[in-house]
C-alpha cells in the first residue's frame, strides 16, 4: 500500500500567541524544531523528540505539530498499532492508531488538540484507513486537570470526534478492564468492506460478544 503524506497547516490565534498546527511533519523539519520542556507525558523531551523523528521517517508514521514559532508544544502521532497489541494481529496495512497527543499545560482550553485532530483528516490519503485510538483512563492527566474520570472521558471524546473518531464498541480485556476505557476510530470513506469485516474480527474475538 502506498503511504501519501500530503501537507497541510492551519493558523490558531491564541491569547498566549499565535501556534501553527501543521504535518504530516518530514524527519528533517521535526529535527529542526525546538521541543517544549513540559511535553513529558510519555518520556523525557529530549527521548521523545527522538522518538517522534523515528515514527516521521517510517512509511505510515505521520506527526502533526502546533508550533509557536520554532518551538514545538503539542503533537498527535499516527502509526501502525504496537506488535504486541491486538490491532496488529490481521496485519492491515490500512489500519493506522493515533497513539499519543500531548499538548502542554500552557496552551490547553484552546482546542488545540480539536485542530490537531482535523488538520489531519485534511489529507485526501485519510480516507483510506482505519484510524483507531484507546484511551485508557490510566494514561488521562487527571490530577492536572482536576478532572474527574468520566469528565475526562467525555472532554476526550468531544476532542477526539473533531477528527471523525467515534466510539467502538469490543471485547479488548484491557479496556474492558474499567467502563472509562474506550476504543474510538474513523473509517475512510474508500475503505472497502472487506476490511471493515477484518476490523470488526479483531474488535471481537469473543463470538458471544457479538
Amino acid at each position: 500500500m502506498k503511504h501519501t503524506k500530503i501537507y497541510n497547516a492551519k493558523t490558531v490565534n491564541t491569547p498566549k500567541g499565535k501556534l501553527i498546527l501543521e504535518g504530516p511533519i518530514k524527519p528533517t523539519t521535526l529535527a529542526s524544531y525546538d521541543f517544549h520542556e513540559d511535553l513529558t507525558a510519555f518520556r523525557p523531551p529530549a527521548e521523545q523528540h527522538k522518538a517522534l523523528i523515528e515514527i516521521a521517517g517510517l512509511p505510515e508514521g505521520r506527526i502533526i505539530i502546533a508550533r509557536h514559532k520554532n518551538m514545538i508544544v503539542g503533537y498527535v502521532t499516527y502509526v501502525y498499532p504496537d506488535p504486541l497489541e491486538r490491532w496488529s494481529e490481521g496485519n492491515m496495512e490500512n489500519l493506522i492508531e493515533l497513539g499519543a497527543i500531548e499538548i502542554i499545560p500552557e496552551f490547553r482550553n484552546y482546542k488545540i488538540g480539536k485542530n490537531l485532530l482535523k488538520v489531519s483528516m485534511m489529507d485526501d490519503a485519510m480516507e483510506d484507513f482505519i484510524v483507531i485510538t484507546t484511551e485508557y483512563y490510566w494514561h488521562w492527566d487527571l490530577k492536572g486537570t482536576g478532572l474527574s474520570v468520566w469528565d475526562y472521558r467525555k472532554v476526550m471524546e468531544k476532542m477526539m470526534s473533531a477528527g471523525g473518531l467515534e466510539w467502538f464498541a469490543t471485547d479488548d480485556p484491557e479496556i474492558s478492564s474499567h467502563p472509562a476505557n474506550c476504543l474510538m476510530a474513523r473509517i475512510g470513506s474508500r475503505v472497502n468492506r472487506d476490511a471493515i469485516q477484518q476490523f470488526d474480527q479483531l474488535r471481537f474475538k469473543n463470538r458471544f460478544m457479538y
